[in-house]
C-alpha cells in the first residue's frame, strides 16, 4: 500500500464543492482517503489577478503506482472541466502529488515529491495539519520545518 499526500485546489466555481467532488473522485477511482485538512484560502500564486484558490491536503492509501496514479489524477481535472490555458492561471480544480512514501521519483509525467512545494505557504500549511512530522525525502526536514522556514509571504487563512 502507498501513502501519497496530495494537494486539491482550485479558484473558479463553487470552490468548496469542487474540493469536495474531487475527493469523492479521488475515493472512486484511486484508494482510500484517509485524512483531509480544513480548507484554506490563499491568493493566487505566480499568475496575479485572479480568484483566490481554496487549498485541501489529503492523505491517500493506494494501490496504484506513480505513473497510473498520476493518469487518474489528470483524469479527475479532466471531468471536471480543469481547461490548461494559462499557465497558473484559474481553473475549477488542480491536483498535485506532493509526496509518496518516502520516495524520489521522476518520469514524464510526474516528479516525487513535488519539485516546489517547500517554497508555497499554500502547500505546506495545509500539508502540515495532517503530515507535520512527515520528512521530506530530499530536504531532510520535516513539513513542520519547511513551513517554519518558508520565505512565501502570500497569507494563508484557514476557511
Amino acid at each position: 500500500m502507498n501513502i501519497v499526500f496530495l494537494l486539491t485546489g482550485g479558484n473558479l466555481g463553487n470552490r468548496l464543492e469542487n474540493l469536495d467532488k474531487a475527493a469523492a473522485f479521488i475515493e472512486q477511482h484511486c484508494g482510500t482517503i484517509q485524512k483531509k485538512s480544513s480548507v484554506y484560502q490563499t491568493a493566487a500564486w505566480g499568475y496575479a489577478g485572479q480568484p483566490d484558490f481554496y487549498n485541501q491536503a489529503i492523505e491517500l492509501h493506494t494501490l496504484l503506482e506513480p505513473d497510473d496514479l498520476m493518469r487518474a489524477l489528470l483524469a479527475v481535472e479532466n471531468t471536471m472541466g480543469r481547461k490548461r490555458s494559462i499557465k497558473m492561471g484559474p481553473r475549477t480544480i488542480d491536483i498535485d502529488i506532493l509526496l509518496m512514501n518516502d520516495m524520489v521519483y521522476n518520469s514524464s509525467i510526474v516528479t516525487i515529491p513535488h519539485p516546489r512545494m517547500a517554497e508555497r505557504r499554500f502547500v505546506l500549511t495545509p500539508l502540515a495539519e495532517i503530515a507535520g512530522n512527515i520528512i521530506h525525502p530530499v530536504l531532510h526536514k520535516t513539513i513542520n520545518i519547511l513551513l517554519a522556514e518558508c520565505k512565501d509571504e502570500l497569507p494563508v487563512h484557514k476557511i
